[in-house]
This record gives structure tokens, C-alpha cells and sequence, in this order.
């Protein structure tokens, strides 16, 4: 199954792993993250989406469902207007687990300085 098929279902389960790859491979394109960065000052119609890419409008509504299929992005339609916007919820549960892996490194990390920190003051004696 391609990201474009998936399920809108199968990407808000219960399952935060099912959540997280859903989010991570909306997000593995630029043109994807481009979208996001755009929606993080204000909601947005498609068009004005579509002005800084050399796509056609079909494929610009493609990464959009990608985006709306991992959570990102609401849209909505008025008349001929379609209006995206960004789901934040989805943006702080890939933040929580990117820190958390970031907080177990750099605890890591620090061991290692403070050990190294150790060898370098007895080499010294």
C-alpha cells in the first residue's frame, strides 16, 4: 500500500508507533514539509499553497490527502475554496518522541564527557 492509499483510520489509532510512521512519512518530502512550515503562520486555500511549487494543482492535493491522511492537516471547503490547516497535536507527538530519544543521548553523552573527564585527571596524576 502506498502512503497515498492509507487510511485516515489506520493513521489516528490508539497505536502512537502507527501514528508516529504515519507522521514521519507525511513529513519525508519537502514539498510535504514546505506545506507544514506554510500552515504553521495561519490556515491557508490550496491555491496560495501551490504558488511557490512547479507541481499541477493534482499533484499539490495529493501531498495534501498524504498530509491530512497522517494527521497533519484539516481542510475544509467553501464554494470553489479549498482551506488547510494544521493539526498541531500530531507536530507535538512526534516532538515528544524525538526529545525523549534526543534526552537519552545527551544523558549519554554527558556520562561519556564526565568518564572521559575522569581517564584525562588520572592520566594527569
Amino acid at each position: 500500500m502506498t502512503e497515498d492509499e492509507r487510511s485516515p483510520i489506520l493513521c489516528h489509532m490508539a497505536n502512537n508507533d502507527q501514528v508516529l510512521d504515519c507522521t514521519f512519512a507525511a513529513l519525508a518530502d519537502p514539498t510535504r514539509r514546505a506545506i507544514v512550515a506554510r500552515l504553521c503562520q495561519g490556515e491557508a486555500p490550496v491555491g496560495e499553497l501551490a504558488r511557490p511549487f512547479s507541481i499541477g494543482l493534482p499533484t499539490l492535493l495529493k501531498h495534501i490527502r498524504v498530509l491530512e491522511d497522517g494527521g497533519l492537516v484539516t481542510t475544509r471547503k467553501a464554494g470553489r475554496v479549498r482551506t488547510c490547516t494544521l493539526v498541531p497535536d500530531v507536530l507535538r507527538c512526534a516532538d515528544a518522541w524525538l526529545r525523549a530519544h534526543i534526552d537519552v543521548w545527551e544523558s549519554r553523552l554527558d556520562r561519556l564527557e564526565a568518564h572521559l573527564h575522569q581517564l584525562k585527571k588520572k592520566d594527569l596524576r
